[in-house]
């Protein structure tokens, strides 16, 4: 974009004002109007799927797309770009939506479009992934507000390089008020919790390295960025793969969790069924007359085999000790151990026609359902 304005430089030219950059509409600011509506549309649709308004549980989050160690870092490295349009609630995204607007708008304009979609993706990806270096396994994270962060980095390095240009009491504002809003969000984050403070300033310090690296003249009278791009793009490619040599390692692997989530579901539903067809074979037996060793064989085919089957399918799913599903695992696991062989006592008493082994067996049978069993 070029400007009609002039430097300070020579004497006779007035010096560049930026106020009614700030004051653009939508359409002067496209990319930033379509973040606005993009993040908007993310929201609307959470809403829709079941998440709340005021505030949303973290598997809303976690299903959508929001950053989370044990998650990213299975494999699903996309979540470092969709956790910057995911928001918890509508006073987390009011906040974020009306810091973009107040800033977006400007940045865009003295960078440029491609310029300033590049500074927002690049650095809030940069954020995201420092948050992940200093708390991955611990929080679940979501929000523009570090890219957005990233934004009043540009802004600061743009102002300071060209200072000679522009009106010194705007001069002073916008950059006192840049840097002031800046540590006082970053302040507030130290002392807030549940505020990613990793994410702001790993996206404050990106967009002043982004806004180096992309820098461009303002105007002809603009000081010709020379080391500064150099410099930024090598402290980035550091910076980057530094972040990526201490990633911690996660404490487990979301998609062992969900398998193992998805075990627990299938042996409940299974512990149903077996449980109405252990009763019911007692009452047919004893109906239709079966002998002893004919019931035990039902038995051992009917119940004794499954719960067989369905321990070996629970010890197959193993998330690691840190997940979530790690007790009710470990429960079930034992509760299909007694089961399995409180059935084989009953097949073995009904053969041997021992009246003891089938009571015992049978009081065994009476204990409460793997659904009440694996509630802490």
């Amino acid at each position: 974009m070029t400007n009609t304005a002039h430097a300070r430089c020579p004497p006779d030219l007035e010096p560049l004002r930026l106020t009614e950059l700030m004051r653009c509409g939508p359409t002067q600011a496209p990319v930033t109007s379509a973040l606005l509506l993009l993040n908007g549309l993310v929201f609307a649709l959470m809403l829709l799927a079941g998440a709340g308004l005021w505030h949303t549980p973290n598997g809303v989050q976690l299903a959508w797309g929001a950053n989370f160690g044990p998650a990213t870092q299975d494999g699903q490295w996309w979540r470092l770009f969709t956790a910057l349009f995911i928001h918890f609630g509508v006073l987390h995204l009011a906040l974020n939506m009306g810091a973009l607007w107040d800033v977006g708008r400007l940045v865009e304009r003295v960078y440029g479009r491609l310029r300033f979609a590049l500074l927002y993706l690049g650095s809030g990806l940069l954020g995201n992934l420092v948050s992940l270096v200093l708390h991955g396994n611990q929080a679940v994270s979501g929000g523009a507000s570090g890219a957005i962060f990233s934004l009043y980095g540009a802004l600061l390095v743009f102002l300071w390089r060209e200072r000679q240009q522009l009106d010194p009491g705007e001069f002073r504002w916008l950059f006192g008020g840049a840097s002031a809003f800046s540590l006082l969000m970053l302040g507030m984050g130290w002392m807030v919790p549940g505020i990613d403070n990793a994410a702001h300033g790993g996206g404050l310090v990106a967009g002043a390295l982004w806004g180096s690296l992309l820098a461009r003249p303002w105007t002809a009278h603009s000081a010709q960025p020379r080391r500064g791009p150099w410099a930024a793009a090598v402290a980035l490619a550091l910076g980057s793969a530094a972040l990526w040599v201490y990633l911690p390692e996660p404490s487990y692997r979301f998609g062992e969790e969900l398998k193992a989530r998805a075990a627990i579901q299938l042996f409940l539903r299974e512990d149903q069924r077996i449980s109405q067809r252990w009763g019911s074979l007692l009452d047919t037996g004893r109906r239709e007359g079966l002998s002893f060793d004919q019931l035990a064989g039902q038995i051992d085919t009917d119940v004794t085999a499954v719960y067989e089957k369905s321990f070996a399918q629970l010890m197959a799913a193993d998330p690691g000790s840190a997940a979530p599903s790690a007790p009710t695992l470990e429960t079930l696991q034992t509760y299909a151990t007694q089961r399995a062989q409180a059935s084989r006592d009953l097949a073995q008493g009904l053969r041997t026609r021992d009246p003891a082994k089938i009571q015992g067996a049978l009081e065994r049978a009476q204990k409460p359902p793997a659904s009440q069993a694996a509630q802490p």
